[in-house]
């Protein structure tokens, strides 16, 4: 049933998607308490001493979170090259260039923040990357991701053992990897660090490919243009290098996402659980 309404949703443009997207994310917003509740408390973390400045985040927000998921059909089932059209503009690839004459592969971060999706889709027509993700726990949906996200220059790794290893093997390559640092990781594979002065329990993962294969460091934001006009793809070079100290190389990468959300906070899903504490976890706690 979930192909075939991903099917049915792939043939509508992206400006209805994005329409229809935008009166989902208020319809969830309405309806759920503990969503509104999330962001309230996410966005207040962000903007303690300006309302108006929050305010205006929320409101782009619940609309983008919803158009984020029902554009899922369309990039999905486009072409790598017929998605990758749909990014009429590209920022900063001259920091991917300095990058790749190095030589020792790229590990792209970006942040749960407009569409994350389309910028592995742009790099992939010029070079290979390899996505970490988290498997999903309903057999078809798993189907779908492992179906539509892997094509072409793009490769998955989930986020297991197998997966890290998967990460290390395209760094050495001299490839490029993306993640989502601002994921909350399982237990254990993550440390404490400050996100917006808040604990936000943090990966260590960018940090231990770094210093395994001295990879660097580039900093991406897929962000969505009104009206259903595409993408934009901004690069920006991220920390030069990282600490070989957990908490503090975890701290670096969190006040690198801060600036990226803050360059288009109304883009950011303030209703993601970015301060809840590991499954099992017993220490400190966030305020999600």
């Amino acid at each position: 049933m979930i192909k075939n309404l991903f099917k049915a949703l792939s043939v509508f443009p992206l400006s209805v998607l994005h329409a229809l997207g935008a009166c989902l994310g208020w319809s969830v917003y309405g309806l759920s308490a503990s969503y509104r509740r999330k962001i309230e408390i996410h966005s207040k973390i962000a903007f303690p001493d300006n309302e108006s400045a929050r305010l205006a985040a929320v409101k782009g927000s619940v609309q983008h979170a919803g158009m984020a998921l029902l554009e899922l059909p369309f990039l999905w089932g486009l072409s790598t090259q017929q998605g990758a059209a749909r990014c009429t503009d590209i920022t900063g690839w001259d920091v991917v260039e300095r990058a790749q004459t190095k030589g020792k592969g790229i590990i792209f971060l970006t942040p749960h923040m407009g569409s994350f999706e389309s910028t592995a889709q742009v790099f992939s027509t010029r070079a290979p990357i390899t996505v970490l993700y988290r498997p999903n726990r309903k057999a078809e949906l798993q189907n779908i991701i492992e179906d539509t996200r892997a094509r072409d220059n793009v490769a998955l790794a989930p986020t297991t053992l197998g997966g890290v290893k998967i990460l290390l093997k395209a760094l050495k390559r001299g490839e490029a990897v993306g993640m989502l640092p601002d994921q909350v990781p399982a237990q254990g594979e993550g440390v404490w660090a400050p996100m917006f002065g808040q604990p936000a329990y943090t990966m260590t993962l960018p940090g231990r490919l770094h210093h395994a294969t001295g990879a660097s460091i580039v900093l991406a934001i897929g962000y969505r243009k009104p009206g259903g006009e595409g993408f934009k793809l901004e690069l920006y070079q991220g920390p030069e290098s990282l600490s070989a100290d957990p908490v503090e190389a975890a701290t670096q990468v969190n006040a690198a996402m801060e600036k990226l959300i803050l360059m288009h906070p109304e883009q950011y899903y303030w209703g993601y659980e970015r301060y809840k504490s590991p499954k099992g976890q017993h220490g400190q706690q966030g305020q999600s």
